[in-house]
């Protein structure tokens, strides 16, 4: 029966408006008020429930870890496993004040630049030098991390022309920043990528030879601190992209071999934390906001 049939039905016994009341009452808890709104309400509620359905991954509704557990002594430095086997110089010593006195303290900040745009037709790296736009960013990249306002410790650089300029330049705005070189940190092929790029096809011998240069680059570079640095420490390294991108995979370990899979622009700034639990956060990856648009390469 139709609501203004049931209505009509209803006045005619009763009359007034408590009878409109009880009827309209009496209706909606049927279901047989705005039977059309009703209706559409259903359509709408279950369309969104279908959605929402859609949207859940298959067999559950949680996400779940994936991958290996954390490894707190990725660097070989965790003080639990350096004091086992250590004999005690004094009989009464008590191993856990040891264990203490081992523990890192103070917590690495490692900001990682990627070396300005640079002529990509030079006769080998003597003459890749920066182009006049590379050293205009190395300008930016230098003041970015004057104004950030820390007191870094040191800056290391590739030996290649091209990171050996722009670290050059960005001390300008550092005075006093002692200038290290490492031939470790010049570029080249770390790990071969996944998923794999036609465009980029390195042999076997060169992943090799440049990937044992650059893990030996990371085991040297990235690190907790040593138990007796006291306070928190700013480091600067100017290398490459492929070394970059590798380090940072490695120290959030996550797979290396996808380190192809990010992107960076030239002097843009990565930023790695490293805590003296052996913890690891990247607090910025390829930061370049500093620089105007028209002043963004990633060549």
């Amino acid at each position: 029966m139709s609501y203004r049939k049931t209505l009509k039905l209803v006045c005619s016994f009763a009359g007034g408006s408590a009878a409109l009341v009880l009827a309209a009452a009496a209706a909606d808890s049927r279901g047989y008020l705005g039977d059309r709104r009703a209706e559409q309400a259903n359509i709408n509620r279950w369309s969104s429930f279908s959605v929402l359905q859609a949207a859940q991954p298959p067999g559950t509704h949680t996400p779940v870890p994936t991958g290996h557990a954390w490894d707190f002594n990725w660097d070989k430095r965790d003080p639990s496993t350096l004091s086992n086997g250590k004999k005690k110089e004094h009989a009464n010593e008590d191993p856990s004040s040891e264990q203490d006195n081992g523990k890192p303290k103070a917590t690495r900040n490692i900001l990682l630049i990627r070396h300005s745009q640079y002529n990509l037709t030079g006769n080998g790296d003597i003459e890749r030098i920066l182009t006049p736009l590379g050293r205009e960013q190395a300008e930016l990249t230098g003041m970015r991390l004057r104004d950030l306002g820390l007191k870094y410790d040191i800056l290391i650089h590739s030996t290649m022309a091209r990171a050996t300029e722009t670290a050059q330049i960005i001390s300008k705005y550092l005075p006093g920043l002692e200038l290290v070189s490492c031939d470790l940190l010049r570029e080249g092929a770390p790990i071969e990528p996944v998923p794999s790029v036609t465009h980029w096809k390195p042999d076997a011998v060169q992943y090799h030879e440049d990937g044992a240069r650059i893990e030996a680059a990371f085991r040297r570079y990235i690190h907790r601190a040593d138990p007796k640095q006291k306070e928190d420490s700013y480091e600067i390294i100017v290398c490459h992209a492929n070394v970059i991108r590798y380090f940072v995979c490695r120290a959030l370990q996550f797979p290396s071999e996808g380190w192809l899979r990010i992107g960076l622009n030239n002097g843009s700034i990565t930023w790695l934390t490293i805590r003296p639990s052996g913890r690891v956060a990247l607090r910025t990856l390829g930061d370049s906001g500093f620089m105007p648009p028209d002043k963004l390469t990633r060549t």
